[in-house]
């Protein structure tokens, strides 16, 4: 007696579709951020040492369009090629592992928080478009604080590490070392260093970028316009870049605070003087024209005075 087959066993076995589980598409997340931060990691290194005030090349004299004379500061490649000059091309790499660190647990606990919220959270139906706007920016708020909290310690560590270029000091290497060195000499609080005009900066951001773009689309784009659509979609990475630039001095100085007084060279006269606090550092660049110290990396230039109109 024939046994009949089922045509589906062996087809299910060949059409059978391999669905990634969260676990795969946490690590692909993970992998994918880590990449990224390694390939990008030489921009927030330039970015810091022109933050700090190490300016190891001599500008040079050049001309405007209409003619003034200025004088151009290094920008971001013939400073990475003069780090290059000096520790290598694996210079350029000078405090990445924490960076990398401080990505994965960024995204680790911004996925669960997220989900968290996700769960928590009631939908209503009769929220206004307002309404809605400010609930997600409160939930984006709360993600970001965390997470910052949570990653602060690792960007202490590795804007330390990358400070000392400026002296070529050794005070930090290796992870365990640096956590151990920081606690020993300043205490848990030498983890968060600088991080209330960081967090400050970041919901400042969140709630300007977000809000703006939502009255802009809601009042400035016409519904008439055929390319309403596709104007409202760039809204928000176009108050990005604009909010970013006015929220940059909180970024500065939580950098600079990061550095200051720790022993290294970078955060200690005649680079820097001493800040008793975050307000005295804001207050101190405020004076002196510099905070928008590193926010540019290829306008680099400051006007000349005493230079003779014609040479030769």
């Amino acid at each position: 007696m024939d046994v009949e087959e089922n045509p589906s066993d062996g087809a299910s076995g060949a059409e059978q579709v391999n669905v990634p589980t969260p676990v795969d598409v946490d690590t692909a997340v993970l992998l994918l951020g880590a990449g990224v931060t390694a390939v990008t990691h030489p921009l927030p290194y330039v970015k810091l040492l022109i933050q700090v005030g190490h300016e190891p090349l001599p500008p040079t004299v050049g001309t405007t369009l209409f003619g003034r004379r200025v004088l151009y500061l290094p920008g971001f490649f013939s400073y990475a090629h003069h780090i290059v000059k000096v520790d290598g091309k694996w210079g350029l790499f000078r405090g990445l592992s924490p960076r990398i660190v401080s990505s994965a647990i960024s995204t680790v606990v911004r996925n669960k928080v997220k989900q968290q919220m996700e769960f928590l959270s009631q939908k209503d139906k009769e929220e206004t478009p307002l309404r809605k706007v400010v609930k997600e920016t409160s939930h984006e708020m709360i993600i970001q604080c965390l997470s910052r909290v949570a990653t602060h310690p690792f960007h202490v560590i590795s804007v330390r590490c990358m400070a000392q270029f400026v002296g070529r000091e050794i005070k930090y290497s290796g992870m365990l070392n640096c956590l151990v060195k920081i606690y020993k000499e300043e205490g848990v609080t030498g983890f968060y260093v600088g991080l209330i005009p960081h967090v400050l900066g970041e919901v400042l951001f969140l709630w300007c970028c977000n809000l703006l773009a939502h009255f802009i689309n809601t009042y400035a784009v016409d519904e008439s316009f055929t390319q309403a659509p596709a104007m409202r979609s760039y809204t928000k990475f176009v108050m990005g870049i604009a909010v970013g630039a006015l929220t940059y001095p909180f970024m500065l100085v939580a950098d600079l605070m990061a550095v200051n007084n720790c022993g290294l060279a970078a955060g200690l006269p005649p680079y820097s003087p001493i800040f008793s606090s975050w307000m005295h550092c804001w207050t101190h660049l405020s004076n002196k024209g510099k905070l928008f110290r590193g926010s540019s990396f290829f306008f680099r230039r400051m006007p000349v005075t005493s230079l003779p109109l014609s040479e030769g």
